[in-house]
């Protein structure tokens, strides 16, 4: 039975699931929009919300635990400095999903996710 289980395997085990992420919140955070198949999407959206709020509150503790699920001097910079400052006065909903018709060679469902 699938009780109580969270979550999407996206056909991958957990490392590649993982870098899968990771390398999505990088783009999103570098481009502020990507475009991807919407249950990608769906699964980077808590991830993201998450980082979002600790970047919220700028202290050295926020900075270290949001480098841990990034790894990127340069993200953490501007999740920090550039994000997080226009979504203060914001309690959450601070990402998107736009959905877009299926693509063409398989028939996947397709979403954009951006910043508000």
């Amino acid at each position: 039975m699938k009780h109580q289980k969270k979550g999407r395997k996206l056909s991958r085990k957990t490392g590649p699931r993982k870098a899968l992420f990771k390398s999505l919140i990088h783009n999103l955070i570098i481009s502020e929009k990507i475009k991807t198949t919407e249950a990608k999407a769906k699964e980077i959206r808590p991830l993201v919300e998450k980082l979002i709020t600790k970047a919220k509150k700028d202290s050295v503790s926020n900075r270290r635990l949001v480098f841990q699920k990034l790894n990127n001097n340069s993200d953490v910079r501007k999740l920090f400095e550039k994000i997080a400052p226009k979504y203060k006065e914001r309690r959450g909903g601070y990402t998107r999903i736009v959905k877009f018709p299926p693509r063409k060679r398989d028939a996947a469902k397709m979403a954009a996710i951006e910043f508000i």
